[in-house]
């Protein structure tokens, strides 16, 4: 049996960037249609069956976020990511929050994108919340309104590659819920990476999370993978976030947004391509005033909220536990 084509709709009023892209995707085995208008894009999705869809923000007779918000309310199946300019991480995270499947600087990395489409093409289609033997079941046990919320949640997030944030008190199950949504994600096959950053002393978080090059300080004698790096095709949650010092936090920010690390005494960075997950029992908002947190990776990590419920609003659940 011959694996279907990959069909992918190209939104961009730039005749000569949709050519491009074409001829891009083309020598991955892509097909594209292109729409240069948001009325056209949607007249092109009432009449094929896509994969996937890449959308430019700034359109003749719209916004690019007006098409994530139609996708994801007609075709909630259909993986739509968003073309944005390069360090424009506001409008990139919004579209995440509007729905957006993922999003891609201009200009655009061949690389980046392959990896995208591919994940994209390999979404989970459905997720089957009610079924009794279902995964999120299995793990998520329980039948009150709380947790029926949470598993209508999952459903979404789980569809996404936008970063998670978990909050919960102690004891909610945190790093349950964590590997819950790689486990539903495109990327279960992948590693899940877990990481206390409270644990882990100050002097060796940077060695620990970006790695370090043989030599590179007393006591490096040999190279070391970091954990960011082996979470590559995967998830890395990071708990406790909030314990990061704040040197660390613009090294992580970077990492972020930018999917590359840099081992301590390297001077080449090193692609890597990974979903975040983070989590903390402390109010990070709180902590952002009080100049403890950095703004800018709040932003980068608070794209879709997990709300955790307290053990004392499971009712009946506690028992099922």
């Amino acid at each position: 049996m011959v694996n279907k084509q990959p069909l992918v709709l190209l939104v961009d009023d730039e005749e000569d960037l949709c050519a491009l892209m074409q001829m891009t995707l083309a020598r991955m085995g892509i097909a594209t249609h292109c729409a240069y208008r948001i009325a056209q894009a949607k007249e092109l999705l009432q009449n094929n069956n896509y994969d996937a869809c890449l959308t430019d923000l700034n359109l003749p007779d719209g916004n690019g976020l007006d098409l994530v918000h139609y996708v994801t309310q007609h075709w909630s199946h259909l993986p739509i990511a968003v073309l944005t300019a390069y360090g424009n991480m506001d409008i990139a995270i919004a579209a995440l929050k509007a729905g957006a499947f993922d999003f891609v600087s201009k200009p655009v990395n061949q690389i980046h994108l392959e990896q995208l489409l591919q994940k994209a093409f390999n979404r989970p289609q459905k997720q089957i919340i009610n079924d009794e033997d279902s995964l999120e079941n299995r793990l998520l046990i329980g039948r009150s309104a709380p947790i029926q919320q949470l598993r209508t949640t999952l459903k979404k997030i789980a569809r996404s590659q936008a970063p998670v944030f978990v909050t919960g008190e102690s004891g909610t199950g945190k790093e349950v819920i964590a590997n819950l949504v790689h486990r539903l994600s495109n990327r279960s096959e992948g590693p899940f990476i877990a990481i206390n950053c409270g644990a882990i002393p100050s002097e060796l978080l940077e060695s620990e999370l970006f790695g370090h090059k043989k030599g590179s300080f007393s006591g490096a004698t040999q190279d070391k993978q970091g954990l960011i790096l082996s979470a590559h095709g995967g998830s890395l949650f990071l708990d406790e976030i909030a314990e990061l010092p704040l040197n660390m936090q613009v090294k992580l920010l970077r990492a972020v947004q930018e999917k590359k690390v840099r081992p301590v005494g390297s001077e080449h960075e090193i692609d890597v391509d990974f979903r975040v997950i983070s989590a903390s029992h402390q109010d990070l908002e709180t902590l952002v005033q009080q100049g403890k947190f950095r703004q800018d990776l709040f932003f980068r990590i608070h794209v879709m909220d997990l709300e955790l419920p307290p053990l004392r609003e499971r009712g009946q659940d506690i028992l099922l536990l």
